[in-house]
This record gives structure tokens, C-alpha cells and sequence, in this order.
């Protein structure tokens, strides 16, 4: 069994190396820089050093590989990001097609479902439906919005301000992204599965930004509140910020385009995850304000 796993030392891609190595897989990890992986794993796993904007490795990289976990490795704030999204994933769909990758798990997220109109999450679609078409079994995995997505607001939380431009008042699915890697690992490992496949991660519980902001004043242990700000005003702060007019829409697009959105797949024993908001809260994030 060749199990190649991109993004390897990122929030969800190390635990899945992990938990692969703990099942005695030893597996192809596709990495920019290999120092970024601990001497254990380094040596442990099988190192492919390269870059997954780099057509050609990619497609060395993946070649013989039985199974693929594709994390699209493309930045929010890159100029054209669907497009740069859908270039840096043709090699590993080619592969597919061609019969040198059979199975692919796909990171993807909710809102993939709307196909157009989700911003930066359109290019997660796009590579959903170009899996679809290869005739490999393929999973796409449609993600919460993750805990670790509050560290991009970490001096606004130090002062105890969340700032957002989602509806403060609407629940929305949140997911610990170690979560996420164990349900990763889990059909990784699983050989009994064909087909296309769509399976959601939700996490423990659909929270607002306002139940979000009350769990994290309680674990932190300092007052935290909402600060509701619009789309243009979100396009304002980006522009301030340097990025181009394309990447802003990617990123505004993708709180815009999924504010109404009720998921496709239901929350059951099968999306559901255990970790609380509260308790990733304390372990994590309390740590990096205390310093």
C-alpha cells in the first residue's frame, strides 16, 4: 500500500503522517522544505522534496502512488487563486485519469456543493468535479470552518475583539483539524470503499460567532466580543493589506457566497467529531495569548 500525502506538516497533514506511521504505513510525503519535518518522521516516512505548483514534480511524485491525499496548497491571498488552484491540482487529476493514482481523498469544504459563487472555494469545486470525471475511486472530504482559523486573529483576540463578516448570529459547523486527520487516516487505511464519495466534517457543534466569542472568554479567561463588520468593509482592510483585487474576492467570496448555506451533507454519527471549541481553545490557543 502507496499512500502519498501532501502538505505534510500542516495543521491536518501532520496528524494524518502520524496516525499513518502508528498503523505501520510508511508513507510518501510530497514537502517543500523536509527540515520542517521532525528527525523521527523525516525518518520514518519516504521524503519527495518539491514544490505542488511544479507540474512536473507532482507528477513524479504521485506516479505509483495506489492513494493520494490532496490538500490544495494554494494561499488565499495569491493573485487568481481558483485558477492557481485548478493548475496546481492537473497533474495529480491526469495522474487519476491515466490509472497511475487510483484513489484520491480530497481536502475539501463546505460550500464545494454550490459549485460557482463561494469565492476561493469555487477552485475546491472545480477539482471535484475534474476527480469526478477520471474514473478513480475518489472522496471528497467537505470541512467545517476550522479552530485554527482564529490564529489569523490572534492580536484582534488579544485585545478581545473577533472580528468577522459572517452573520454573528447564524450556526455554522466548526472542526478541530486534528479531527479532521483522524477521519483522513481512517479512509486512507480503509480498502473497502469505491466510487465517488462525499463525506463532511463538522465537527462537535454548529456554533455563531457570538457563542464562539462567549467560549473563547471562558477559556482564555479574558473578555472577548464580536466585532460584525461588512463585505466592503472586509475589501477595505485586505486592499490596505497589499492583495490584489482578485485575491480579495477569493477570500471575501468565500464568506459571502456560503452565509446562507445550509451543508449537503447532514450532521450524523459519520460528520460529527468530538473535539469541543472550549477545550482546543484552552490547550491551544490560551497558550499563545499567555505569552
Amino acid at each position: 500500500m502507496t499512500i502519498a500525502v501532501t502538505t505534510p506538516t500542516g495543521h491536518v497533514g501532520s496528524r494524518v503522517v502520524r496516525l499513518l506511521l502508528q498503523a505501520g504505513v510508511r508513507p510518501r510525503v510530497l514537502v517543500r522544505d523536509p527540515a520542517r519535518l521532525d528527525d523521527e518522521t523525516r525518518a520514518r516516512v519516504d521524503v519527495r522534496q518539491g514544490d505542488l505548483t511544479d507540474a512536473e514534480f507532482v507528477r513524479r511524485a504521485v506516479a505509483g502512488a495506489r492513494t493520494v491525499f490532496w490538500v490544495d496548497p494554494t494561499p488565499h491571498t495569491t493573485a487568481d487563486p481558483v485558477d492557481t488552484s485548478l493548475r496546481t491540482a492537473a497533474p495529480l487529476i491526469e495522474a487519476a485519469r491515466t490509472g497511475e493514482v487510483r484513489r484520491v481523498v480530497l481536502l475539501s469544504s463546505i460550500g464545494a456543493e454550490k459549485r460557482r459563487g463561494a469565492g476561493h472555494i469555487d477552485a475546491l469545486a472545480g477539482i471535484e468535479e475534474r476527480l469526478d470525471t477520471t474514473g478513480a475511486d475518489v472522496l471528497h472530504l467537505r470541512c467545517a470552518y476550522f479552530f485554527t482559523n482564529l490564529l489569523f486573529d490572534l492580536d484582534g483576540i488579544a485585545e478581545g475583539v473577533l472580528t468577522t463578516a459572517f452573520d454573528p448570529d447564524r450556526p455554522m459547523p466548526w472542526a478541530d483539524p486534528r479531527d479532521i486527520g483522524d477521519v483522513v487516516a481512517a479512509r486512507l487505511l480503509n480498502d473497502a470503499w469505491r466510487g465517488r464519495v462525499v463525506q463532511a466534517v463538522h465537527g462537535p457543534e454548529d456554533l455563531t460567532f457570538r457563542q464562539v466569542a462567549r467560549i473563547l472568554t471562558t477559556a482564555l479567561g479574558r473578555p472577548v466580543r464580536v466585532d460584525h463588520v461588512s463585505d466592503d468593509t472586509a475589501r477595505d482592510t485586505l486592499r490596505a493589506a497589499g492583495l490584489p483585487p482578485s485575491a480579495i474576492e477569493g477570500m471575501v467570496g468565500m464568506t459571502a457566497g456560503t452565509r446562507d448555506l445550509k451543508p449537503e451533507q447532514p450532521r450524523d454519527l459519520l460528520t460529527t467529531t468530538p473535539t469541543s471549541l472550549g477545550g482546543w481553545a484552552h490547550a491551544h490557543l490560551r497558550p499563545l495569548l499567555e505569552k
